[in-house]
């Protein structure tokens, strides 16, 4: 547990889970979105913010019941049933990324082009993307990376964009996390929502905060500020390079609109 430094606010504590290392989420020296996230929440509620910290890959959801247990869980897609949702903040999307010098992957918007069928193309095991290659006939050239190997998220990443540098792998299919390490890259890389999909699972979908149930109140109070603050929440988000995208796939802008072309 820890707490952020500073006076102590008016309206008392304000207990947030969040993953320790998990960029460009969040970690546990608060550098990721989520983290910028909280503040703002916990500042506009005049709130003392306050990190538990649990890794998510565990697939552990955190304890939200109970005087010291956490009023909000960074990050929890829409939609479990196994604590309440806020209202969605962004709808997040896979991303396929490739390198800006391959011209013969210039354009390609969907895994079912078949452009990507001689292509060698790195996924995360048991997501959807994996679920469409295999649908479209191309998860025999695929290499898949496992969530559950005990690596980070954010290693495995970063392992996936340093093997489409070196030329190892012609393009890659992961989480928002990949417009965050692609934007590190010391190559120029394509990053492309994946919302052209017309068969198969969802690749994009709604990302709320966890929040405590029975406490329509509270709800009510960090959806009001999840409104009120929506275009600085996108900013954050686009720092971050992460694609924010409405519920029907458009990119969006701090300003609300989508980008001209989308």
């Amino acid at each position: 547990m820890r707490c952020r430094p500073g006076a102590r606010h008016g309206g008392g504590v304000l207990r947030v889970c969040a993953d320790p290392d998990n960029m460009p989420f969040s970690n546990d020296k608060e550098e990721g979105f989520e983290n910028k996230l909280a503040e703002l929440i916990a500042e506009r509620l005049d709130r003392e913010l306050v990190y538990t910290w649990f890794p998510e890959d565990t697939g552990y959801v955190p304890n939200t019941i109970g005087e010291n247990a956490c009023a909000m869980v960074m990050g929890y897609a829409q939609g479990t049933g196994l604590i309440e949702d806020t209202n969605p903040y962004y709808y997040a999307s896979y991303v396929l990324i490739t390198r800006a010098d391959d011209t013969a992957l210039n354009g390609v918007i969907s895994l079912s082009d078949p452009r990507l069928k001689s292509k060698r193309v790195g996924l995360v095991a048991r997501t959807p993307p994996a679920s469409i290659l295999a649908m479209n006939g191309l998860i025999a050239n695929a290499k898949p990376f496992d969530a559950r190997s005990g690596e980070s998220q954010s290693t495995i990443a970063q392992d996936m964009i340093a093997e489409i540098i070196s030329g190892e792998l012609d393009a890659v299919s992961m989480g928002p996390i990949g417009g965050y390490y692609a934007a590190l890259a010391d190559v120029p890389l394509n990053v492309v929502p994946l919302v052209k999909e017309r068969a198969g699972p969802a690749t994009f979908y709604p990302i709320t905060l966890g929040i405590r149930p029975n406490e329509p109140q509270f709800k009510h109070q960090v959806n009001k500020v999840l409104a009120d603050n929506a275009d600085e929440i996108i900013a954050i988000l686009e720092d971050y390079h992460v694609p924010v995208l409405d519920r029907e796939g458009q990119l969006l802008t701090a300003g609300g609109a989508a980008p001209a072309g989308q």
